[in-house]
């Protein structure tokens, strides 16, 4: 599999996300909370951002088998002032999207789905328990 450079990745953040009112950034994660990419966030900020919603993430999937409910598809965190919206990226990566309240939710929903769609395609990092040991 060839790895996406971190210029093809920003590219497809900026492709996609760039259309949502009120984008403030977003964050490309392995499922062990690792910053993979960002987009229009200050570093230290992308990486506190990526290990505190791997925990949301991972959290909401054990309560997903928990309830039988299958592949979490999305989440969406409503903030006074802001949305956060979780997105699954192929198998072991997570998309997460900041916006501002400006941003309407179907478009954001709709984006970050389509733009997580789109790295999922290049993305398929296996989980640490499920790499293949030599």
């Amino acid at each position: 599999m060839t790895t996406p450079t971190n210029d093809m990745i920003y590219s497809v953040l900026d492709n996609n996300l760039s259309r949502i009112a009120g984008i403030k950034g977003a964050v490309l994660l392995s499922n062990d909370g690792m910053k993979l990419s960002s987009y229009e966030l200050e570093r230290d900020q992308a990486e506190r951002i990526a290990a505190a919603s791997s925990g949301i993430a991972s959290t909401m999937k054990a309560i997903s088998r928990e309830v039988d409910g299958g592949r979490v598809i999305r989440q969406l965190v409503e903030m006074d002032d802001s949305y956060l919206c979780i997105v699954g990226c192929g198998e072991g990566s997570t998309l997460i999207v900041v916006t501002s309240r400006k941003a309407r939710l179907g478009e954001l929903g709709g984006e970050a789905a389509r733009t997580a769609q789109a790295l999922g395609e290049w993305l398929s990092t296996p989980e640490r328990g499920q790499a293949q040991r030599s």
